[in-house]
């Protein structure tokens, strides 16, 4: 038996798209995850080689790789980028909420 998938678009934000609280901040910590995981790949670096070169704890590096994020601010994130060797560059754009957001909020 086939079953019928509904397929919708989503926002470009996952966390937007399961109503989470505080979305865009929790999409931005996890595309600096990312780059911080991608850069450890590249460079293959363990997460004790990575320790010893930012002075971040190798515990730190095990949770950003696991997505464990809620003990990380967004500036933290980028300074261990930062030390990483790597430097980050943000866009910012504000788009007015749709009218069913604006609801929600309320």
């Amino acid at each position: 038996m086939k079953e019928q998938l509904e397929v919708s678009r989503g926002s470009g934000n996952v966390f937007r798209d399961f109503g989470k609280e505080n979305a865009d901040v929790q999409q931005f910590k996890a595309l600096l995850a990312a780059e911080i995981v991608k850069t450890l790949d590249h460079e293959g670096l363990s997460v004790r080689q990575a320790a010893g070169r930012t002075g971040t704890a190798a515990a730190d590096f095990s949770r950003i790789r696991n997505a464990d994020l809620g003990r990380f601010t967004a500036d933290r994130l980028m300074a261990i980028i930062n030390r990483l060797g790597s430097r980050i560059d943000v866009t910012v754009k504000v788009h007015p909420a749709t009218a069913e957001r604006r609801a929600s909020l309320l």
